[in-house]
């Protein structure tokens, strides 16, 4: 019986913890958009965000052979 006065201030702590961190997520924005990642998984993107690297590795190479001339 003696082990409710650690265990009951231990349960209002964590509680008062995940509410706390609840309210921390709200306000920093984690909830405003939660459908938009779904959505835009299924988005078809034909241009490559990456450029390829021999491509850059080219463009690195003709740089560095004009600067020599």
């Amino acid at each position: 019986m003696e082990i409710l006065y650690l265990l009951v201030p231990l349960a209002v702590l964590f509680v008062f913890i995940a509410v706390a961190a609840f309210i921390f997520s709200v306000r920093s924005g984690q909830y405003e958009d939660l459908e938009g990642p779904g959505h835009r998984i299924l988005m078809d993107d034909d241009d490559p965000l990456i450029p390829k690297y021999g491509e850059e590795r080219k463009a690195k190479r003709s740089a560095r052979l004009q600067e020599k001339r």
